[in-house]
């Protein structure tokens, strides 16, 4: 799948949810979605910031 279809499969996605919920609703699980995706990001970041760390030569193991 590339971006194109992606992004037009995201847009089907959220218009077909919207048309089933009342603005209270589709506030509140977009609130849901934004904090899910910010914690998604959090987690993708610290792990790769771990990875780098974890990856480089330690000062300790020098010869």
């Amino acid at each position: 799948m590339n971006a194109c279809e992606i992004t037009a499969a995201i847009t089907a996605a959220a218009n077909s949810i919207a048309c089933g919920l009342d603005d209270d609703e589709l506030a509140l699980l977009s609130a849901v979605l934004v904090q899910l995706g910010d914690t998604l990001a959090a987690i993708g970041a610290q792990r790769a910031l771990c990875e780098r760390i974890n990856s480089q030569p330690s000062a300790n193991n020098k010869p």
